[in-house]
């Protein structure tokens, strides 16, 4: 037995059903009650207070950060104005999603998040079947989040590379992916050793966070050029499609993908003090201040883009760093601006690798995924899913070597995120939307929607089945082979090959989380 763990003997007892009564582990008495009802034992500290969560969620979605990292479709679909709008659009829509997800994380506040509230309120007869194939989606949705992100802050450093050296550089993609390799890695050492400070690190990227949008903000407004409101509110684009409306409609999976991530949180629900009341707070604030800032962003941007043309020529690959570079007139003003955006974009990394990380480790707990058994483990000495963090780096690097094979394959297979993601949304409140019709008790919150929740549950229905369905369309029209979206095959693949395991091996041992609800009651 290690010194470490004579201490905890001390200062932390346990109940006889493994859950512990005092110390860094036990929580609030709602924590403790929440643990026994979901049968779940507690293995991680409680370390996260509302501060930090809420931080760790707002650096996850990101969404000013995202906007300006893929601005160009939008751009190109749609135009500004097309742009401005589907944004609203996406503000309105996620914050009813965001709140009825809210109102489940608040019934059941564990790092499952969807396919444990599927588990509780789908019909009974479909519970295990339906929460696994959403299991499945949710897992997926966040590892490619930890490869998307450090692949963007990757390719804004090539990017400043090739804006500082034009005549020197030389550009190969197999660069940039050893950037992005570089950064999986370091992040997940973070994640393995320094796990116990990353409530601390992640209040510094909180202020971090706000300061860079200030400041951001501020020069673009200070020093670029001006668009006529014309240029900004009435500007739109059909690139092919015949009709601007379905342009718009293309071009809105890059203001909703801004937005992907409002249910970060939950997945650190066993990891956060108080969570039954503080988890649902920390995901409205989410989205309100996110949603808030990204639209100061976005209307800053459009006003002070310049030249539309010249800036989706960039030589760098990103609009934005062209604009901030005709903004300031020199490179080393574009080049510290951009840098702001990618040290937010490893920071998003790490959010993002804890949270997957987490995603996994409670699917694995569950029994839902291959070696579930070892990726489930905690190591004695650690308090992370040490094996879950080794198993979403090992996947990242694999998908960065993608790119260096095809372009065209890697930004497919990173579509196939926002798309598992929207799927799992959809499909966990539509259970608790099903639960609502029928007049079936719903279980105890701390925040609960009254009377409005039928109302936001269909309304956040109807948006998500749009958003799914645009989410398969091509970026232009009548796309050669190579520019096709195959986003619908690789998810199909996925599906079929989870229900091949499921066949094969998980329906022997996957039983669903309700079933442990059930025997702890």
């Amino acid at each position: 037995m290690y010194a470490d763990d004579k201490v905890a003997e001390v200062t932390e007892t346990y109940a006889p059903d493994g859950v512990p009564e005092t110390g860094k582990k036990a929580g609030t008495a709602d924590d403790r009650e929440a643990m026994r009802r979901l049968g779940k034992e507690q293995l991680f500290k409680r370390n996260f207070g509302f501060l930090s969560i809420f931080g760790f969620a707002l650096i996850l979605m990101s969404t000013w950060e995202a906007l300006l990292g893929t601005i160009a479709l939008a751009l190109g679909n749609g135009g500004p104005s097309g742009l401005l709008y589907t944004y609203l659009v996406s503000y309105i829509g996620f914050t009813a999603v965001i709140v009825s997800m809210a109102e489940m994380a608040s019934m059941a506040p564990t790092s499952g998040g969807q396919y444990h509230w599927v588990s509780e309120f789908a019909p009974r007869s479909i519970q295990k079947q339906v929460s696994y194939f959403v299991g499945w989606l949710a897992v997926l949705g966040y590892q490619i989040g930890v490869t998307i992100s450090a692949f963007l802050a990757g390719a804004m450093l090539q990017g400043l590379i090739v804006l500082n050296n034009p005549e020197t550089y030389i550009y190969q993609k197999w660069h940039g992916t050893l950037i992005a390799m570089c950064i999986t890695i370091c992040v997940a050492i973070f994640n393995v050793f320094f796990a116990n400070h990353l409530p601390l690190i992640e209040g510094v990227i909180l202020v971090l966070h706000f300061a860079g949008w200030l400041a951001i903000v501020v020069v673009l407004w200070v020093l670029g050029p001006r668009t006529p409101s014309v240029g900004v509110w009435n500007t739109f684009i059909d690139a092919g499609w015949g009709n601007t409306g379905l342009a718009c409609m293309v071009g809105f999976i890059t203001s909703a993908g801004a937005f992907a991530g409002g249910d970060a949180a939950a997945h650190m629900a066993e990891e956060l003090k108080n969570a039954p009341k503080v988890l649902p707070r920390a995901m409205l604030w989410t989205i309100i201040a996110n949603g808030g800032m990204g639209f100061i962003m976005l209307v800053t941007f459009l006003y002070t883009m310049g030249d539309i043309e010249v800036a989706l020529a960039s030589p760098t690959g990103f609009p934005i760093i062209e604009v901030f570079r005709s903004a300031t007139g020199s490179n080393g003003g574009a080049t510290a601006l951009t840098s702001i955006l990618i040290v937010l974009g490893i920071a998003g990394n790490l959010t993002n690798m804890a949270g997957a990380s987490r995603q996994m480790f409670a699917f694995a707990r569950d029994r839902g995924l291959p070696a579930h058994k070892w990726i489930s483990q905690v190591p004695p000495r650690f308090d992370v899913p040490v094996n879950a963090v080794v198993v979403s780096t090992v996947f990242a690097c694999i998908l960065h070597c993608i790119n260096i094979g095809s372009s065209i394959a890697f930004n497919i297979i990173l579509s196939i995120g926002s798309v598992a993601l929207i799927t799992s949304y959809l499909t966990s409140v539509a259970c608790i939307t099903w639960r609502r019709i029928k007049g079936l008790p719903l279980l105890e919150t701390r925040f609960s929607l009254g009377r409005a929740g039928l109302a936001t549950n269909l309304f956040s229905l109807a948006f998500l089945v749009v958003l799914l369905v645009m989410s398969f369309f091509p970026p232009i029209p009548n796309p050669p082979p190579e520019l096709m979206n195959w986003a619908i095959v690789v998810y199909g693949g996925v599906l079929i090959f989870a229900g091949i395991y499921y066949f094969v091996s998980a329906r022997k041992h996957y039983v669903g989380p309700v079933e442990y609800v059930r025997k702890s009651a």
